[in-house]
């Protein structure tokens, strides 16, 4: 288990090297085209150390890649792997700790992620008031400034959704995260009837575990996995904690929390009924959750 950076350094490295074999060119001959010395290849390959985005697109215009797509990739990442970067949530970065930053960088880059929510709604899909009775619950005693401030964060992270193309979003909730009153009824109603809106988009699907689904798989703690256009194998997990987050990459983590996502959303109402229940619920009648 590894940290963001870690983790996006790493594939990184591995993607490059693959790039370099593939236009016959060995390290030496590569480091010879850019001026560098062949160590400082070696130290990007192997994740060794970070790279700045003016690099990569450097390396990847000596190995002949005109993919556009593929290159955007490759050059964002390099930002979140510890090597600088252009993100919006760069401006925040002396409000919002190193952790928050990758997750959001994870999440601009990534072209799926299914989630599962067992308290409260997904950042992705909270009005602002919902969000300033979340943030404000779990961080008793913040200036208004920076509670202001962290609401704009959470809100702007959710330009994903309306990106081109969007963040293809999959979420399972437990039904308490309905039936949780965060913020009071009226902010309740508001963010209820938002997700009954939010959740006709093409590109977000929403799925609830009914409390008479009993135990399940994942009811010990949320989860997110990231999907990334053209290397599958950057795929990761993302674990939340209360003061950290978890970054599972490898290859038998991926297929174990694919699996359990799978026979979630088994076990969860269908996206139809599940957006009927949320409207129920969100008019004041309690829904059938059976």
């Amino acid at each position: 288990m590894l940290h963001g950076p870690v983790v996006r350094r790493r594939k990184l490295g591995e993607e490059l090297r693959g790039l370099r074999h593939a236009s016959g060119l060995t390290s030496r001959d590569a480091a010879r085209l850019l001026g560098w010395h062949q160590s400082k290849v070696s130290r990007i390959e192997t994740g060794a150390s970070g790279v700045s985005p003016a690099d990569v697109t450097r390396l990847l215009d000596a190995y002949g890649v005109r993919d556009a797509q593929l290159r955007a990739l490759l050059e964002v990442l390099a930002g979140s792997a510890g090597g600088g970067g252009t993100g919006w949530w760069h401006a925040y970065r002396g409000l919002i700790p190193p952790q928050y930053r990758d997750f959001i960088s994870l999440e601009s880059q990534a072209r799926t992620a299914r989630t599962l929510e067992t308290s409260v709604v997904p950042g992705l899909l909270q009005t602002a008031d919902y969000a300033r009775a979340v943030t404000r619950s779990s961080l008793d005693g913040l200036p208004a400034g920076q509670l202001d401030s962290l609401v704009e964060v959470r809100l702007t992270r959710q330009g994903v959704l309306r990106a081109n193309p969007p963040l293809r979003l999959t979420a399972v909730l437990d039904e308490a995260v309905l039936r949780r009153e965060v913020g009071g009824p009226e902010v309740m109603r508001d963010q209820l009837r938002h997700l009954t809106k939010v959740g006709q988009l093409p590109h977000v699907q929403l799925q609830l575990l009914p409390f008479t689904v009993g135990g399940y798989i994942g009811l010990t703690g949320p989860f997110v996995i990231f999907s990334f256009p053209n290397i599958s194998d950057l795929d990761v997990v993302v674990l939340d904690h209360l003061t950290s987050s978890l970054y599972l990459e490898r290859k038998e983590d991926l297929e174990a929390y694919s699996s359990a996502f799978r026979t979630l959303q088994a076990h969860a109402l269908s996206p139809e009924r599940s957006l009927d229940l949320i409207a129920a619920i969100s008019r004041g009648g309690q829904g059938d959750s059976g």
